[in-house]
């Protein structure tokens, strides 16, 4: 049986950067078992699935800010085979709703649509 005594004030074990890197990198090997690599590292199961979980999340912002920009509010016009050649933005939303907001569509019309759908 294994048994870890911590003595001193410190309760807390700390690990660098370096070693959560090679924890995680040791639990995403091909038929890796996290159970297994935890008793390697002497590690809880539940923090090595959290640093993974942490790793994987995606860093910096998730959405890109709109910015507001002046234009004379005309409607461009274009006919449908034109409108089907251009390029489109494409949102997938819960409950199978499609958006569909062409590339050439004025600024304000965007920017209220993804107003909308917040």
């Amino acid at each position: 049986m294994h048994m870890t005594v911590i003595s001193g004030p410190e309760r807390r074990r700390r690990w660098s950067a370096a070693e959560r890197e090679e924890i995680v990198a040791s639990s995403f090997a091909p038929g890796a078992v996290v159970a297994e690599v935890a008793r390697q590292f002497d590690v809880s199961t539940s923090l090595i699935y959290k640093w993974r979980r942490d790793a994987q999340e995606p860093v910096g912002a998730m959405f890109v800010p709109a910015m507001m920009a002046e234009d004379d509010g005309s409607v461009p016009d274009v006919s449908g085979d034109a409108l089907a050649a251009s390029p489109v933005i494409r949102l997938d939303l819960a409950g199978g709703t499609k958006v569909s907001i062409a590339a050439t569509a004025p600024t304000r019309l965007v920017l209220a649509v993804l107003r909308a759908l917040r």
